[in-house]
């Protein structure tokens, strides 16, 4: 898919993302749009997935680590045509399939329930060993937060994946450098993030900007092409990217817009939309 057609994805994903916490008036809508464009590219460009077929044996699997940006992950999930995008603006609420975090019980596409911060990759290290044992070829896709990984069992489970040589592994690192505290390095800092995941075997890629569908191409393609030891891709974001009074604000980690904020969000994506379809 043309690097065009995958922004425009992403615009949309966006825009989902703002209405259904707006509607749910709850969620997590900074972290969401974050990792919106790597969401995009993932489930529209990167994995063997089929959402005709959402067990399908030899899909590659996908593990939302940082479970509460759900709302991320529900939306590239429906514009993916796991299930129906009106029933976005169903978020969280009383007898919807779309809870506050992943469920892989209810929700077509999820292949891990989460939300408790830093189990997620342990999930994906278990999925990807499965895969070794048992001589399948699927990929295990993981994204964590930069606030996540101040977690130990992070850690752990990196420390297990290096060792086994888990080269079926992509842990993604959304590091848009703000969590509910405020600033990740001000709050307890993980920097510096790549060498960390090098000292425990892993390959490197660092991504200057992970909002950028051509950068994220470049760290994906280099990435199928490691051997012998799992891959960490650390993603330089803007958390709230693509409405303004969003971006860069830690205030934005955890709570919905009002109507107004709603307006001039959708305005500003609106407008982004048109911009992309007169390139």
């Amino acid at each position: 898919m043309e690097k065009l057609e995958l922004q425009k994805i992403a615009n949309e994903v966006r825009k989902s993302i703002v209405a259904s916490v707006h509607s749910a008036k709850a969620g997590h809508p900074g972290g969401s749009l974050s990792a919106a464009d790597v969401y995009t590219y993932l489930y529209f460009e990167e994995m063997n997935i089929d959402p005709k077929d959402p067990k399908k044996a030899d899909r590659d699997r996908f593990v939302l680590s940082k479970g509460h940006t759900a709302p991320g992950l529900y939306s590239v999930l429906a514009h993916r045509g796991y299930f129906p995008v009106e029933d976005l603006l169903t978020l969280r609420k009383l007898g919807s399939y779309l809870q506050g975090h992943p469920d892989m019980k209810h929700i077509p596409g999820v292949d891990m329930s989460s939300g408790s911060l830093g189990q997620g990759i342990s999930a994906a290290v278990g999925m990807a060993l499965s895969a070794k044992l048992t001589n399948a070829d699927y990929r295990v896709f993981t994204l964590l937060g930069d606030g996540e990984i101040q977690e130990g069992q992070v850690w752990e489970a990196a420390m297990f994946a290096g060792h086994r040589n888990l080269d079926n592994l992509i842990v993604i690192v959304d590091n848009n450098g703000l969590q509910i505290d405020g600033k990740i390095e001000d709050v307890c800092s993980p920097y510096p993030i790549d060498k960390k995941f090098e000292s425990f075997n892993f390959h490197v890629i660092n991504v200057e900007n992970g909002n950028d569908m051509g950068q994220l191409k470049a760290a994906f393609d280099e990435a199928r092409t490691v051997k012998g030891m799992p891959t960490a891709i650390v993603l330089k974001t803007t958390k709230g990217k693509g409405v303004s009074f969003m971006e860069n604000n830690a205030g934005w980690h955890g709570k919905a817009p009002n109507d107004e904020e709603l307006a001039i969000a959708m305005a500003e994506l609106e407008k982004a939309g048109e911009a992309l379809c007169q390139k």
